[in-house]
């Protein structure tokens, strides 16, 4: 083994065989996203009514029902302007002022905005009220796709109510008659009700309960239940799906394995003739630059990934193996070749910037170092006004003296003129140094605390710009895998013939578009919360008997987490002035907190406290993540308190909780305390109480 380990032809079978498997490696994971529609959670799912694809059978039936009761009822309901909002139509209004003042001859710059706004009402009623007809046609057109969708549902079965109006694919309207199905939903209210009871742990759950949550709690039903027939079908492919994707995630696991143990190996024996060899032998590649070297392989990945994004998810697996074996040929070729150059401590000197600068240099010294007397004549000429301006304040001292003085001041004055330049220029990092006394000194002093000023508002932009990229990051993968099959099946149908095909691409286009406005949708509710615009109706709230109430809607969630609830209040009810539906989203928010976080087995207080003006309610619960994270970190959107983001949370919930309170003239404060993590919501009381 010694004799063969380290020679040309036992790298180059090695070599072979890592490309092999890493191409392996990449097939299998494409096989797996490609057969399962990129769904490769379904391996670690353990039972099917804990999957994803359990969830996405009523998921969007929910979404289409929700709007139907919620929002769009009849057809007579939206002719009358029912589902425009005075928001929506002016906006609207405004859109078309807007194009007054830019294109029409009659507004008057002299007038008011006010002024000219009542002309433009009065001249453009017409196009006002086209403007609201659009919008009906618009909901119009949207409420009979809806109707068409659901109208096209067999199984499974449904019955939406909204107290009046009433969309169902049965005859069945009694709870009890969809309770006698092996598996159900309903949704009354603000219940949630489902079967069998394992599905309450499917994490995906709340892609249909949080559609429930833009309905009122009166009269709105929506009940769902699954056949016998259509579970066992279903049942039956998502198991044939499981054991395929299983089978084909451990295959990616056993080349990933070989590929990084053969990787290993060369990367140990590349460069050496032996074990004991001391010296490097490096390749006709290694003679290729570093830098220019990384370069080339980040452009051969961005290509690979380029070909196979344009080629597409359905076509991957045929094209797959012919663009990755010749490209990962090329690009662990100069990673070897890196490979060999940090073991022969040439990876710097072996770049292209730093022989380009080491040669300048190694220029300017022979330049330097010459004895030709033309280059010295120019070193002459360069260098003697030099020397006479640093000996001229050796003359008359008075004018040495003059000179250093106007010299400090000119250069305090460019010091200041540079540094507002660098500080218009973006850089408000920058402290102008203009000496510790005169006038300068006292000016830079007032443009640096200006400078203190713009940096706060910088950062509080950056913070901004930051939160809207962790939004992206959040939801990019999610608006990306319904958006890929979207792409690819389209593609699919330009070229299919068969009707029955072209009816299953359909389906899925249909399932695809409606994830993706589903998502759309949560992402509206999301800024909506935050965005102060959100209608609030006070009223005069029992705040003991919302919360006891509430622990009773969830005393399953709390059972199933083992923990125990402490609830004191006061002995004499306290009312407040709240919005009961929202200041219930907040507090639902707060314990779905508590359900995700809070360490299991462990008590949680809940204190209602009367400070006269106002009510304090305080929720208390040990953290099961150590919280390395101040306070005010965690009320920013997207932030959660375990790092490793492995839990079920968006990191929304606190803050659109802090915003939905702060619209009910309230205030959301939260503390932590080593693992103590408190949330306390301030209320102001009714004015009757």
């Amino acid at each position: 083994m010694k004799k063969f380990s380290h020679s040309i032809t036992t790298k180059l079978i090695v070599f072979i065989i890592m490309i092999a498997l890493f191409v392996g490696a990449v097939k299998a994971i494409d096989d797996l996203v490609v057969a399962n529609d990129g769904d490769i959670g379904i391996v670690f799912e353990d039972n099917y009514f804990l999957s994803k694809s359990y969830i996405m059978e009523s998921e969007m039936l929910v979404s289409d029902l929700t709007r139907l009761v919620g929002e769009y009822k009849t057809e007579e309901h939206i002719l009358k302007g029912g589902t425009i909002s005075k928001e929506e139509l002016r906006i609207e209004v405004q859109d078309l002022f807007s194009d007054y003042q830019l294109d029409s001859k009659n507004y008057n710059p002299n007038l008011s905005e006010a002024e000219n706004y009542e002309k433009f009402k009065v001249e453009n009623a017409k196009k006002i009220a086209q403007v609201k007809d659009k919008l009906i046609k618009r909901d119009l057109g949207e409420f009979h796709l809806l109707l068409q969708s659901i109208k096209g549902v067999k199984d499974p079965l449904f019955y939406a109510s909204d107290g009046i109006n009433v969309f169902t694919n049965s005859t069945m309207n009694k709870r009890e008659q969809f309770k006698s199905y092996p598996s159900y939903m309903m949704f009354e209210g603000y219940k949630t009700e489902v079967y069998p009871k394992k599905v309450e742990a499917n994490k995906y759950l709340d892609w249909v309960s949080v559609q429930i949550d833009d309905l009122g709690p009166e009269n709105h039903m929506i009940y769902i239940a699954f056949t016998k027939d259509f579970l066992n079908s279903k049942i039956n492919t998502w198991n044939e799906n499981k054991v395929n994707a299983t089978k084909t995630f451990y295959h990616f696991l056993g080349f990933l394995a070989g590929f990084i143990i053969f990787f290993f190996y060369l990367m140990l024996v590349s460069g050496r003739k032996f074990f004991k060899d001391e010296e490097l032998h490096l390749h006709p590649v290694d003679k290729l630059y570093v830098d220019i070297n990384l370069v080339l392989c980040f452009v051969l990945l961005m290509l690979w990934a380029a070909i196979l994004a344009e080629i597409g998810i359905q076509n991957v697996s045929k094209w797959a193996v012919l663009i990755t074996i010749p490209i990962s040929v090329a690009v662990f070729s100069f990673v070897f070749s890196l490979v060999r150059h940090m073991k022969n401590r040439t990876f710097f000197k072996h770049t292209l910037i730093y022989q380009i600068i080491f040669r300048l240099i190694q220029f300017v010294r022979n330049v330097y170092d010459s004895g030709n007397v033309g280059v010295k004549t120019v070193l002459i000429v360069i260098g003697y006004p030099l020397l006479i301006a640093l000996t001229f304040f050796m003359f008359p001292v008075t004018i040495g003296i003059a000179a250093w003085f106007t010299l400090k001041k000119v250069q305090s004055f460019i010091a200041i003129r540079d540094g507002v330049k660098r500080i218009k220029d973006g850089d408000i990092t920058h402290s102008i140094d203009a000496g510790e006394k005169g006038e300068f000194a006292s000016l830079a002093a007032d443009i640096n605390s200006i400078t203190d000023g713009l940096k706060k508002a910088v950062d509080s932009e950056l913070k901004s710009e930051r939160l809207k990229s962790e939004l992206i990051t959040n939801v990019s993968h999610d608006i990306r895998t319904p958006l890929t099959s979207i792409i690819t099946y389209v593609d699919l149908l330009k070229k299919e013939r068969n009707p029955s095909k072209i009816e299953e691409y359909m389906e899925v286009l249909d399932q695809k578009s409606k994830r993706l406005k589903i998502l759309t949708d949560d992402l509206f509710e999301a800024a909506k919360a935050s965005s102060g615009t959100i209608p609030v109706q006070l009223e005069r709230i029992d705040i003991g008997s919302l919360i006891t109430q509430g622990l009773g809607e969830v005393s399953e969630k709390i059972n199933e987490l083992e923990l125990e609830f402490k609830f004191n209040q006061p002995v004499k009810k306290v009312y407040i002035a709240a919005d009961g539906k929202l200041l219930w989203r907040s507090i639902e928010n707060v314990l779905s907190n508590i359900f995700k976080y809070a360490l299991k087995g462990s008590r949680v207080y809940i204190d209602i406290e009367d400070l006269g003006n106002e009510a304090l309610l305080t929720f208390k619960n040990i953290s099961s993540y150590e919280l390395n994270i101040s306070a005010d970190e965690l009320m920013e959107r997207f932030k959660r308190g375990d790092e490793s983001r492995s839990s079920q949370g968006s990191g929304l919930g606190l803050s659109i909780a802090k915003s939905l309170i702060d619209a009910q003239k309230g205030k959301f404060v939260i503390q932590i305390d080593g693992d103590l993590f408190k949330s306390m919501i301030f209320m102001p009381k009714h004015s009757n109480e």
